[in-house]
């Protein structure tokens, strides 16, 4: 008698059920290397749909408002609405083959819709990369769109792939200033000097660059406006407006010191 035969009924019984979950493990995971294109080739008209959980701060009403950590949500008025932690929802119009569309909600759940088809609650590690794959591949605006929902992904770092992106010419405008915009958003002081020497890069397209200052702009702390001080005192003078323009915005006392040794200097 072999080996497996002299097992005892319980033990073939779990073991069946581990080689099974195990099997439809690698069948899920082969699925959802497809990218959403593919899936979409796939389909001809419809809707795909995903949902991965929201790192810490990120919460929404299920509908089009999103709190990503830092504001209040609360409105101007006596009404307010609950804010749920996530999941993410990212739903792609598929039209012909192709996406057309992408929203993003957090909170919520998916109604019924006969053209849906549901990938279920991914891993945010396989969320993020499917987003950020549409963002690189696709030249409209879903690829545009895919950046935000990828940088709500729990527990995972996306700004060195944001800064690939901003850095990419083969990838359209729009779609590398949404990078960068949330580029500054995400990683904070950490990519500062990164922001900066983006700015100066000649290769890299103005809106681009103007992205960048306006990046700077929206850090914490000294990194950003001691940066946007050393881009405002030389270099492309289309870029030193724009960083002088979010310095004055800022209110910083290094500002308003930077703007009277240029005018008593001229």
């Amino acid at each position: 008698m072999s080996a497996v035969g002299q097992l005892p009924a319980p033990v073939l019984a779990l073991a069946a059920t581990v080689m099974a979950a195990w099997l439809a493990g690698c069948g899920s995971g082969t699925a959802r290397a497809q990218s959403l294109a593919d899936r979409a080739a796939t389909m001809g008209d419809g809707v795909l749909l995903l949902s991965f959980a929201a790192r810490e701060g990120v919460c929404g009403d299920g509908r089009g408002n999103i709190r990503t950590g830092g504001d209040s949500y609360r409105g101007r008025s006596i009404w307010e609405s609950d804010c749920e932690p996530g999941p993410v929802r990212v739903a792609a119009k598929v039209r012909s083959g192709g996406i057309v569309d992408l929203d993003t909600y957090v909170g919520g759940r998916w109604a019924a819709h006969p053209d849906a088809t549901d990938l279920g609650m991914l891993e945010p590690a396989a969320a993020a990369r499917l987003l950020l794959d549409l963002a690189r591949t696709d030249r409209g605006e879903p690829g545009e769109d895919a950046i935000f929902p990828a940088t709500l992904a729990r527990g995972i770092v996306v700004w060195p792939e944001l800064l690939e992106i901003a850095r990419d010419d083969r990838i359209p405008t729009e779609t590398r200033e949404d990078a960068t915009f949330w580029l500054g958003q995400m990683a904070g002081d950490a990519v500062a000097g990164e922001l900066e020497e983006l700015t100066g890069d000649e290769r890299v397209d103005l809106e681009v660059r103007e992205a960048a200052v306006f990046a700077l702009s929206e850090l914490n702390g000294d990194e950003g406006i001691e940066a946007l001080l050393r881009i405002a005192r030389g270099g492309d003078p289309r870029i030193r407006e724009k960083a002088m323009f979010w310095l004055a915005d800022s209110g910083d006392p290094r500002a308003l010191a930077l703007f009277e040794e240029i005018l008593a200097g001229s």
